[in-house]
C-alpha cells in the first residue's frame, strides 16, 4: 500500500506539471486532461492513505508534517546535496540548496500551527506567499526579491 501510495502521489504531481507544460504550449484541452487525470490519482492517493490508517486528527498530522520537513532539512537535502557536488551537478545542487532553505521555514510554520492545535486554536494566519521558482514561503506579503533564489515579487503566489 504505501508503494501505491508513493507511485500515485508521483503520478498526481507529474500530471499536474504536465499540465502547465501543456498549458503554456497553448494547448488548453490537454493540460486541461491531465489537471483530471491528477485529481483521479490524488483520489487514488488518498484512499491508499486512509486504508494505511495514516490520516489521523490535525496535531498528529502536523507532527507527521514537522518531521517530515526535518528529515528533508537534516538528512535527506544535505545528503542529496553532497551526492550532487560529488558529480558537479551544478542544476541540482541549487534546486536542492533552495528547496532544503524553503524546508526550514515550513518546519517553522508547521510547528507554530501545531503549538496552536495543541491548545485547541486555529493558527492564527495572515496571506501565504510562496516564490514559484524556488518554493521560499513567507507569510505576509512577498519581498522584492526572493531571498533564496533572488526571483521578483511577481514570482510569488499567494494564498
Amino acid at each position: 500500500m504505501k508503494a501505491a501510495f508513493a507511485g500515485e502521489s508521483q503520478a498526481h504531481m507529474r500530471y499536474l506539471i504536465f499540465a502547465n507544460r501543456a498549458e503554456a504550449e497553448g494547448f488548453p484541452d490537454i493540460a486541461r486532461l491531465f489537471r483530471a487525470v491528477s485529481y483521479a490519482e490524488q483520489v487514488h492517493a488518498t484512499n491508499h492513505y486512509g486504508a494505511l490508517g495514516m490520516i489521523r486528527g490535525s496535531s498528529d498530522n502536523l507532527q507527521a508534517a514537522i518531521a517530515g520537513e526535518t528529515y528533508e532539512v537534516n538528512e535527506m537535502y544535505p545528503a542529496f546535496h553532497a551526492v550532487a557536488q560529488l558529480q558537479n551537478e551544478k542544476g541540482a545542487m541549487q534546486t536542492l540548496k533552495a528547496a532544503l532553505e524553503a524546508e526550514k521555514i515550513h518546519a517553522s510554520m508547521y510547528l507554530k500551527a501545531k503549538q496552536a492545535v495543541d491548545g485547541n486554536k486555529d493558527i492564527q494566519l495572515g496571506s501565504v506567499q510562496v516564490c514559484d521558482v524556488c518554493g521560499y514561503t513567507v507569510e505576509g506579503e512577498a519581498p522584492l526579491r526572493c531571498p533564496i533564489c533572488g526571483a521578483s515579487k511577481d514570482k510569488f503566489r499567494r494564498f
